[in-house]
């Protein structure tokens, strides 16, 4: 397997092709369709097919008798991918079938439907960790348009022999959402720490403000300074997984890595105090984290009852239309005391590599690859891709009349922009679903007071190793 990791230079320059003004949804399709001419013939040899049209989608499905059943990792955009589904099979006559596991259960899921007579055609891994449990099952999609229409190889998982096992459909960013109204009234204040969200480019200052803000919350008219750290499994990835990407990232850059058998924690003092920030300065008690959801938290920033809140672009659809306005979003990176923090970006990436199972039948097998050629390609795939989704994507097909408007990404663009040093997601090198689910154990238990910070420490160095050699026997 080739290291597909994304480099922090290469993680810039992708995302700003990616996503270049997608915030204001003008200039952005420019600099799409300059990336398209550049990267459109790119070592591979991909080529811009990204015309489609339903009259050449229904061409292709003429020749196609099989069926679609995928098996979806987005608990928030379930309902989207089942009336795209429906769409497409009214309009081919071919059945497509969406599933979506439980927030969290992904892997489980997979596992349990692939032993079925009835398995998923499409399926996704998370990188190539995810991939090594699963590399047996790809079809080789270097022939098909999904592939062809990718805009770099960096968004694909190519192994050592060529073939194209997964091909990235979605790139992300996350940081700390912030809200800017609230910032603003606390900056007007006698005493107040910084003149200017600006001023806050390390996780001493960031603390330094947090926990001035808590102290003055009710004159602020919030609960909290941080939205809560939920612990359930709609939310406990924020921390288990994007937050523990930080400590990861860094220990990498140390030792000149991008993967390891053996993390050695080096960076696991930092990524205390960014947790103890998060659950002392919040909106509730630590004791109280177990019970709180994701949708507690993006409830609390979006009725701006919290300042801060740990997600991604794709949170914006749960905030936007409350009382935080679009103009009073802005997303600043996550600092922990580590490397050069005044030149940090936010974390880009991805973790949703399409699969398609090369065990289905040959009828499904196409249905498959032409099911996912419409979607991206199709007016109407793209659309709901943009509209509906939110999606900023790799595929050249999408030039300036289909990217999202959304201020989350428009506010990615600006770290971009300045020349900020972006964060790739490392967190695909994670070894398992099982290591994430320790290290958050030991993470609630910390918090509630029912555990230490060296039982963290153990899930996380210990947890690595034994769940590394477990996957990799």
């Amino acid at each position: 397997m080739k290291k597909k990791f994304i480099s922090m230079l290469l993680a810039a320059a992708l995302a700003a092709s990616l996503a270049a003004g997608c915030g204001n949804g003008t200039d952005n399709g420019n600099g799409a369709n300059e990336n398209a001419a550049d990267t459109g013939n790119n070592d591979n040899g991909n080529t811009d097919t990204g015309n489609g049209t339903a009259e050449n989608d229904g061409a292709l499905v003429d020749k196609v008798e099989g069926s679609v059943y995928y098996l979806n990792f987005k608990p928030e955009q379930a309902q989207q991918w089942k009336d795209l589904a429906q769409e497409y099979s009214t309009e081919t006559g071919i059945p497509v079938t969406i599933e979506t596991a439980a927030s969290g259960t992904y892997e489980s899921t997979l596992k349990s439907e692939m032993a079925k007579s009835e398995a998923p055609t499409l399926f996704q891994v998370n990188g190539p960790a995810g991939l090594a449990s699963w590399k047996d099952y790809c079809y080789d999609l270097k022939d098909s348009a999904v592939y062809k229409n990718l805009k770099s190889d960096d968004f694909a998982l190519i192994s050592d022999d060529g073939q194209v096992q997964g091909v990235a459909y979605v790139i992300e960013t996350y940081g700390l959402i912030y809200n800017k109204d609230i910032i603003d009234d606390y900056c007007e204040m006698d005493g107040a720490k910084i003149k200017d969200v600006s001023e806050i480019n390390s996780f001493a200052k960031l603390k330094e403000v947090a926990d001035d803000m808590q102290a003055k919350r009710d004159e602020l008219g919030i609960k909290g300074v941080f939205a809560s750290a939920g612990m359930d499994s709609s939310s406990d990835w924020r921390f288990k997984t994007h937050l523990a990407n930080m400590p990861i990232y860094f220990e990498y850059e140390d030792e000149k890595v991008g993967t390891t058998d053996a993390i050695k924690g080096t960076y696991l003092d930092a990524y205390k105090n960014i947790w103890d920030l998060y659950i002392t300065d919040s909106t509730v008690e630590p004791t109280m984290i177990s019970g709180m959801t994701g949708e507690d938290a993006a409830a609390e920033f979006a009725m701006g009852e919290a300042v801060f809140y740990q997600n991604g672009t794709w949170a914006y659809k749960d905030i936007t239309g409350n009382d935080v306005d679009d103009d009073d979003m802005g997303m600043l990176p996550i600092y922990i005391g580590v490397g050069d923090e005044a030149n940090q970006g936010l974390c880009t990436g991805s973790e949703n590599y399409w699969c398609v199972n090369k065990n289905a039948s040959e009828d499904d097998i196409a249905a498959t690859l032409n099911f996912l050629e419409w979607v991206v390609t199709s007016d109407r795939g793209r659309q709901v891709f943009r509209d509906e989704m939110g999606f900023v994507t790799p595929f050249t097909t999408f030039t300036e009349e289909y990217m999202p408007e959304n201020p989350l990404v428009a506010a990615a663009n600006e770290y971009i922009d300045s020349g900020k040093t972006s964060v790739p997601w490392v967190f695909s090198t994670i070894p398992s679903e099982g290591w994430k689910n320790g290290v958050g154990s030991a993470l609630l238990e910390y918090a509630q007071g029912t555990g230490d910070w060296e039982a963290v420490k153990k899930a996380f160095v210990d947890g690595w190793a034994s769940e590394y050699s477990a996957v990799n026997q």
